[in-house]
């Protein structure tokens, strides 16, 4: 397995852009991903894209309006994960031996919905039963409010610090700082979640370059390592689910650590699925970066600040930077390429060397998510 190197990244902000489709979105992150990195379409050896609501054929129809054709070209859908997967896809390519140079990027356009929560699978029973999943997550806090004695407020102390984060991100959904009281005033969405407890539904997209360490030393352009790329599904069963133990979140983590040579106390960084507030602590602890129980502690002690032991969401996270389901696991190694080579401006964390990503989702029966990719990247 050949080094695979990121040697470029670029967003389309995440908002509300209800005139650009999800092909619309994806070509503009593209096309700034060229230009920055002035690698030329034909020097590109295959691309992957993400989406789940994106439509048939979203990869070619973006790559095609850069001057990306003939080349192997694949459209991925993975629920949340996709553009993470896409990444992911790639990775394999260019460690593989069979790319040089590949571009990867998640788009989609939720706007087209209208608001309120997202259309799930079909023909699933508990989908079909009226499972959505702010209920999902509404349940799981409940059962970790009980089981590890953390308090609504601790909800509220992750909305507080990812929307103070984001508040600096140019790229972002949200770039305002809430109170507590602001958190607490707004509406109820499933007990004990508040609607600033959740994430917005956005549009956007981000695309990488991935390639060989050669490649990325003949641009020119910064580029850091792509440690670990690991891609995960749901274990299904019928049984007793616990609802605080993602685990399909610890078997991508544990896999990522094995392959990377790495572990929880080498990061510096993470940007993990926090779609919901209680989503930072479950997380959290299934990586490794608190024990089992404790993460509300770790966060009250200031542990997942953006100076403090490991700088959790410091882009402002899905809460605040938005979760524009497809394109988030891609944006989310944009924001540590950026980190890990000093371009994060305001949101730099100081020293960052070692960055992980994480991306879970897909509502299904009998497992705890459908599709989970981890991603480590470091500086050297």
């Amino acid at each position: 397995m050949r080094p695979v190197h990121v040697a470029g990244a670029a967003v389309q902000p995440f908002g509300k852009h209800p005139t650009l489709n999800a092909a619309e979105l994806g070509h503009r992150a593209v096309k700034e991903l060229l230009d920055r990195t002035g690698i030329t379409p034909d020097a590109v050896d295959a691309g992957f894209g993400g989406s789940t609501y994106g439509g048939s054929l979203l990869t070619q129809r973006v790559l095609q309006r850069v001057g990306v054709s003939g080349q192997p070209v694949f459209t991925v859908e993975n629920a949340c994960a996709s553009g993470a997967s896409a990444v992911h896809l790639g990775w394999q390519a260019v460690a593989s031996g069979t790319a040089d140079v590949v571009i990867a990027f998640g788009a989609e356009n939720l706007s087209a919905f209208g608001g309120g929560t997202l259309p799930l699978t079909t023909n699933d029973i508990e989908i079909e039963q009226g499972m959505v999943m702010p209920a999902a997550y509404a349940m799981r806090a409940q059962r970790y409010l009980h089981d590890f004695g953390a308090t609504v407020d601790d909800l509220t102390a992750v909305s507080v610090k990812n929307r103070g984060n984001g508040a600096l991100n140019p790229r972002a959904h949200f770039r305002r700082e809430v109170t507590a009281q602001d958190v607490a005033a707004s509406r109820p969405v499933a007990d004990p979640l508040r609607l600033l407890h959740c994430c917005p539904n956005s549009d956007g997209a981000a695309a990488v370059l991935l390639c060989t360490e050669e490649v990325a030393r003949a641009l020119g352009t910064p580029s850091v390592r792509m440690r670990a790329s690991v891609v995960r599904s749901g274990t299904f069963h019928t049984g007793y689910r616990d609802m605080t133990w993602p685990d399909i979140t610890e078997r991508a983590a544990r896999a990522a650590y094995d392959m990377s040579g790495l572990m929880p106390g080498d990061l510096d960084l993470v940007e993990l699925h926090d779609a919901f507030s209680i989503a930072e602590f479950l997380h959290a602890e299934a990586l490794g970066i608190a024990e089992r129980g404790k993460a509300h502690q770790a966060l009250r002690d200031g542990e997942f600040d953006r100076d403090g032991r490991v700088a959790v969401s410091p882009s402002g996270g899905l809460m605040s930077r938005g979760h524009p389901v497809g394109a988030t696991g891609a944006t989310q190694i944009c924001e540590a390429y950026w980190q890990l080579t000093g371009q994060a401006g305001d949101l730099q964390v100081a020293d960052a060397s070692v960055a992980l990503t994480h991306v879970t989702g897909g509502g299904i029966f009998g497992v705890d998510n459908g599709a989970c990719s981890v991603h480590i990247l470091t500086s050297d």
